[in-house]
């Protein structure tokens, strides 16, 4: 096209800021935001702390991370940053810090150091009531007189890192009576689900591994127990074979790893709380299925990503599928980092494993439910040599498809599981594997 007069048509700043708050942030997912860009900047601690003071009610994100000097901090408070991301890093879009924050509060604040020799810090604040009075994009320096931020300043009086500060809590606390104690009691509740929130999403972080120091998360001074939601440290737990496919995007080539697991049945964990605690935020039905990481951060979970349907009999199944931040292009990863969507490549590469899976946790629930009934036998008359007899064959038929599974011999498995179940059906059935 030829080239012509051009017009600059800056959006306004009041419109579009009051838009961006509805962008679909609930108060733990924003936080867990917020803590992304603690993991990127390398921090080890994360304090959390939710004060209830009526309507000067806030909440205070702290970390020992490297900081930020004033002019990284003003571009992080940028709608849209201009600096670059690279691989492994949690943000995006350049927009969570500000969206996440501003879905729950008018006005944030950042307290920053990043030297460790000179005790030096900046803050900026964004506050949304100067924004629509002005209808500009403008940072500000907060008041000296905030004693909030007095707080953060003493906060990194020791090291570096950085302290948001949420404050004007206007989507949180309710806007009638916000000193009332049902005010009180939301904020505790809204502590305790974040804290359940950030185990979940950061377990990984958490639990620490070898390349990475382990993250501490406290939430009002309680450290934040990770929640694993393949039960990794259950003796009972099956583990299959990890695999892994190439996926194009954006013109090269990204790697994709899935794991498989069988979670145990009540009676076989270790402790019955701990089934009771695995079953997760939707329980265990819903929790059943695909586990979305995206550099180690858990993005999605439960649900099958439309390779099949919620299944009672399913219910102890669950993968991993974990992609780097150079696939983000080809999951579609939305802005709030809670949603994926999974390639058709990947998909269709998936389908069998997954399949495979849910047979296995299928006997493994039938076997359990076989149990169960064993007290009381449909065939009064059966001796219980002859249950136990039978007890036995189903637990060994299970075991057998399990080994099949665990040496990637599943091909090989249902062409014999074909032949017994024609040549010998009696057997077939005693060993649990269906009749022809």
């Amino acid at each position: 096209m030829a080239a012509g007069a051009w017009y600059d048509v800056s959006p306004s700043a009041a419109r579009l800021s009051g838009s961006l708050r509805d962008i679909g942030y609930d108060f733990p997912t924003a936080v867990a935001d917020v803590v992304d860009n603690s993991v990127a900047a390398g921090a080890t601690r994360v304090e959390i702390l939710v004060e209830y003071d009526g309507t000067d009610s806030r909440v205070f994100v702290a970390d020992d991370g490297l900081g930020m000097s004033p002019s990284a901090l003003l571009e992080a408070l940028r709608f849209g940053t201009r600096r670059g991301y690279s691989r492994g890093e949690l943000g995006r879009y350049g927009l969570g810090l500000k969206t996440a924050s501003l879905s729950q509060c008018r006005l944030l604040t950042v307290v920053s150091r990043s030297s460790k020799a000179v005790v030096r810090t900046c803050a900026r604040a964004l506050d949304l009531d100067l924004i629509e009075e002005w209808d500009q994009w403008i940072i500000v320096d907060p008041s000296n007189a905030d004693p909030a931020v007095a707080r953060a300043r003493q906060w990194l009086a020791e090291g570096t890192g950085t302290v948001v500060i949420w404050q004007l809590l206007d989507r949180v606390l309710p806007e009638k009576r916000p000193e009332g104690g049902w005010a009180r009691r939301r904020l505790d509740a809204l502590a305790v689900r974040t804290a359940e929130h950030l185990g979940m999403v950061f377990h990984r972080f958490i639990e620490g591994t070898a390349a990475r120091p382990q993250l501490v998360i406290t939430v009002n001074g309680q450290k934040v127990t990770p929640w694993d939601p393949f039960a990794s440290q259950e003796p009972a737990t099956v583990e299959l074979p990890p695999q892994r496919f190439e996926i194009e995007s954006a013109g090269s080539v990204g790697k994709v790893a899935l794991r498989r697991f069988v979670l145990p049945s009540r009676d076989r964990f270790k402790d019955p709380a701990g089934f009771d605690r695995l079953s997760g935020p939707l329980n265990w039905n819903r929790q059943q299925g695909l586990y979305v990481y995206r550099a180690d951060r858990l993005v999605q979970w439960g649900g099958w990503g439309g390779i099949r349907g919620i299944d009672e009999h399913t219910k102890l199944a669950r993968a991993a599928v974990e992609f780097d931040t150079d696939l983000d292009a080809a999951f579609n990863i939305n802005v709030a980092k809670m949603r994926v969507t999974l390639p058709a490549q990947l998909r269709q590469f998936i389908e069998p494993s997954v399949n495979e899976l849910c047979v296995l946790a299928d006997d493994a629930y039938r076997k359990t439910s076989r149990g169960k009934s064993s007290s009381v036998p449909a065939d009064l008359g059966a001796p219980a040599e002859v249950r136990a007899v039978s007890q036995a064959a189903a637990n060994a038929g299970l075991a057998l498809r399990m080994a099949a599974m665990q040496v990637d011999q599943w091909s090989a498995w249902e062409q014999i599981e074909a032949v017994v179940r024609r040549q010998s059906p009696e057997v077939a059935e005693l060993l649990g594997l269906g009749a022809v």
